[in-house]
This record gives C-alpha cells, sequence and structure tokens, in this order.
C-alpha cells in the first residue's frame, strides 16, 4: 500500500468559463501589484502580479465563488485525512441514537452527511485571503522553495494555517507546475482544478516558470479558527468538546 503524500487535486472544482471571467476580469481590473512573500516584494524569490480580492470593493461574488469551491474540496480532503482535524483537538459530537457525547474518529468523520461536516467545518476552520495572480510568461513564477507556516512580527495568522490551497485558471503554457520538494511531485495546472496540501515545512514547494503563455491562478488557506473562538462556547453547535 503506497503511503499518502497528503497532496490532493480535484478536477473541475471550478467550471473553465467561471475561470475565464476571473482572468478577464483581474486583467480589466487594474489592481495588480507586485506579489509579494512573507518578508515583502523580492522578484527574485516570487515574479508575480496579485490582487487580494478578500475584503475589496466589488470582488465579493468571486471570493464566495473560489470558497464553495475550496470548501467542497476541504470536506472531501477532510473525509480522506480526518486527523487534519482529529489530531489538534478532540472532537465529540452527539450520538444520533442515545444523543450521549462521542468521540469522533476517522471512520466517523468520513461517515458524516454535508451538513454536519459543514458545521464542524465552520466550527474549527476558517477561510484565509484570496489572492489572484499572475506569472509572466517565460519570466514569472515562484522559484523559492518555501512553507506556508511561519511566524510573523506583525501578524500572528500565519501560525493558525492548516491547508494551503490554489484553483488554476488557465491553461495554454507549459511547465508552471505546482513542485512539492519532498515528495517529489509536481502538479501540472490544469484550468478549474483545485489543490489542497499541508502548510508546514514538509510540503515545501515552489511555483515553476510557465513557459509560451502567462499563467493565473487564485490561492489562499485554511486556518484554524482562533482559540478565544474556538472554545468561547462549545455547546453551539456541539461539534467541539474541548482541546487537546
Amino acid at each position: 500500500m503506497a503511503h499518502p503524500d497528503f497532496i490532493e487535486v480535484y478536477d473541475g472544482a471550478l467550471d473553465a468559463a467561471t475561470c475565464k471571467r476571473i482572468v478577464q476580469r483581474f486583467d480589466a481590473s487594474g489592481q495588480a501589484q507586485r506579489g509579494e512573500t512573507g518578508s515583502g516584494v523580492n522578484v527574485k524569490l516570487k515574479d508575480s502580479w496579485d490582487i487580494r480580492i478578500s475584503g475589496r470593493e466589488g470582488w465579493g461574488d468571486i471570493e464566495q465563488t473560489l470558497n464553495m469551491a475550496m470548501l467542497a474540496g476541504l470536506k472531501s480532503y477532510l473525509r480522506k485525512y480526518a486527523h487534519a482535524v482529529l489530531a489538534p483537538l478532540q472532537l465529540q459530537m452527539p450520538d444520533p441514537k442515545t444523543g450521549e457525547l462521542a468521540t469522533l474518529d476517522a471512520e466517523r468523520v468520513a461517515a458524516l452527511d454535508d451538513a454536519t461536516l459543514n458545521a464542524l467545518v465552520f466550527r474549527v476552520f476558517r477561510p484565509g485571503s484570496i489572492n489572484l495572480q499572475k506569472y509572466i510568461a517565460d519570466q514569472g513564477g515562484y522559484p523559492y522553495w518555501h512553507c506556508e507556516l511561519y511566524p510573523k512580527a506583525d501578524n500572528g495568522e500565519t501560525l493558525h494555517r492548516v491547508v494551503l490551497w490554489s484553483v488554476y485558471l488557465n491553461e495554454g503554457f507549459a511547465e508552471g507546475e505546482t513542485e512539492f520538494l519532498y515528495q517529489e511531485r509536481r502538479i501540472v495546472p490544469k484550468i478549474g482544478s483545485l489543490l489542497i496540501a499541508p502548510t508546514a515545512f514538509t510540503h515545501t514547494h515552489r511555483g515553476n516558470m510557465p513557459k509560451g503563455g502567462d499563467k493565473y491562478i487564485a490561492t489562499s488557506w485554511v486556518l484554524f479558527n482562533r482559540a478565544e473562538q474556538l472554545y468561547a462556547n462549545p455547546q453551539v453547535p456541539q461539534v467541539l468538546q474541548k482541546g487537546r
């Protein structure tokens, strides 16, 4: 049995027409700015043009569309890798037959109906801010090997990141893969496909230069809710009993 690498790709997370509309709106907006890393703009590390659409006027519909695609993929991811939520937290739910609290395990998570799994996701996680990114043909890329989990002096939110996700918004170019170092795996961009992977150093990755055409992606993270919210009222809904 092959060992999992915790990198999942979900084809058709967005339809091609929606992806095309996002790309067209990006190019027409005039809002793109030089892409930043955690330490700021450095085109030797990351050469891109970005629009952070979360909370930006005129982008709410696109933000919602992308987050809904992410949510569908995240539920599939949790059904396969339940310990992404079970290992950091002790989760309990009422038994549907007895009404007594029962500790969730991987089998129970995999069997949850969509509505209940939605409640669990919203109780434990929150969406990160979404970046739309354009990498210019034969020039752009993110060649620096990096991960998505790190301390930042002015923003502790980076330490709450659980998984990264990207939606590939176009094709029509060569290379431009998302390459994972230790897994020795390259994800070839396919329009509308959703990539989900862990954020820590184990999944160090880079974005290779697109050849012969520009590359567009939407990218973000799924974060834990802050502890103040997680434990403020664990009875509503009754999906989180206590932390480890």
